[in-house]
């Protein structure tokens, strides 16, 4: 299979006057998490978290100033960016829905409910509604294997899901009804 090159070299960064990398956020980065490791690198992590919290996605000229704040290389912070489906190089919808679309997943139906949220939506995997409400994704795995199929609503976990179940959650975020937790375990105090 040949490889698929494209032109990365003269691509031009958008850029806003304003950093993202704020300069608290680099005292946090400077002061904090560099010292507990042996390189600057070894704080790529939170420094990715941090603008993920913040503004929702990794936008390129962020990975540009964690790269001068942490001494690598901008591309080292784009291989890890691209190589971690937790990050997003683009911003994402209002409301992040995530199919599970592991092997006891798949085996439950999950396409089933894909496919009743892709109706309801007008999107495809991958895409975010037109309002930016919405984004549908897939991961491989949440680790939900034996209540199957399964799909994080924002951050809340929903086990035992039908396509009409996932409709349902679409329409209470919809219309302001819907309540956070999720069906998921509680957790418990130790």
């Amino acid at each position: 299979m040949p490889w698929i090159t494209k032109k990365s070299g003269s691509a031009t960064i958008e850029t806003r006057d304003e950093p993202y990398l704020t300069s608290a956020m680099i005292s946090k980065l400077r002061e904090t998490y560099i010292p507990r490791y042996a390189q600057p690198k070894g704080a790529l992590f939170p420094a990715l978290h941090m603008i993920q919290h913040e503004y929702g996605w990794v936008p390129h000229q962020a990975m540009k100033e964690i790269a001068e704040v942490l001494e690598i290389a901008p591309s080292e912070v784009l291989d890890t960016v691209t190589f971690y489906e937790e990050y997003w190089e683009h911003s994402k919808g209002e409301n992040l829905i995530s199919v599970c679309r592991s092997i006891a997943c798949e085996f439950c139906n999950a396409t089933d409910c894909t496919e009743a949220i892709k109706s309801k939506l007008g999107i495809d995997v991958g895409q975010t509604t037109e309002d930016g409400k919405f984004t549908l994704v897939e991961l491989e795995c949440i680790g939900s294997c034996g209540t199957a199929p399964a799909a994080i609503f924002n951050e809340d976990l929903h086990e035992n899901l039908t396509p009409q179940r996932t409709v349902e959650l679409i329409e209470q975020i919809q219309n302001g009804t819907y309540q956070e937790g999720g069906t998921g375990a509680v957790k418990e105090d130790l």
